[in-house]
């Protein structure tokens, strides 16, 4: 739960303006610097994944792709409510395209969260649920994941109920691994709908 003191001091707009003209990788990116990333004061709900890939980069618009197709499914909501800032903040690890490496895109980069997490996520004190994808939210966010698998992370999600629910990346690249895990989709998405369900009952 972010400090009060530090959340009444927050100016998020002025916050999110200063992320975005962020420069400070800008000599190790492969392209211009397009930091991505939303969020209102009054989100209840913060999705925390890697970093942007080429398309979410060109069009500045988070989870614009075959991952945030399925990402959508697995939360059980409509485009435009995932988009709506009020409800939903969408914070990565890492706000620009790393680049590519040999098996993917590259980490994200250590600077975003050096210089930006803890003030973006101070300036969100009605955050309900924080949905960790993949290995570099989990390990920021769960202090002992950084020791285990994704797989081994997301076993334990009951562990982290009601505030937390890690869960694999959505990309279709990731379809062998939902195969071989068919608890994912069979228990651990299912109870992920219901808590939204719960958390946005009458909006």
């Amino acid at each position: 739960m972010p400090d009060r003191s530090a959340v009444r001091q927050c100016k998020l707009d002025k916050l999110l303006a200063e992320v975005r003209a962020c420069r400070a990788c800008e000599a190790v990116l492969p392209f211009e610097p397009r930091p991505v990333l939303r969020a209102s004061s009054s989100a209840r709900l913060l999705i925390v994944g890697q970093a942007p890939g080429t398309r979410v980069h060109e069009t500045g618009i988070p989870w614009n792709d075959p991952s945030g197709d399925r990402l959508r499914h697995w939360l059980g909501v409509e485009r435009e409510f995932f988009y709506d800032e009020r409800h939903i903040a969408i914070v990565p690890m890492g706000f620009c395209y790393p680049g590519r490496g040999k098996s993917g895109d590259l980490p994200p980069r250590p600077e975003c969260a050096a210089l930006w997490r803890e003030q973006l996520l101070a300036c969100l004190p009605d955050i309900e649920l924080t949905l960790l994808i993949g290995h570099y939210a989990q390990q920021y966010h769960l202090p002992d994941a950084g020791r285990s698998t994704v797989t081994e992370t997301v076993q334990r999600w009951r562990e982290f109920l009601p505030d937390v629910i890690p869960t694999p990346h959505p990309s279709p690249r990731n379809q062998l691994w939902l195969r071989r895990n068919p608890w994912f989709e069979a228990d651990l998405v299912p109870a992920l709908q219901r808590r939204i369900r719960e958390m946005f009952a009458g909006n």
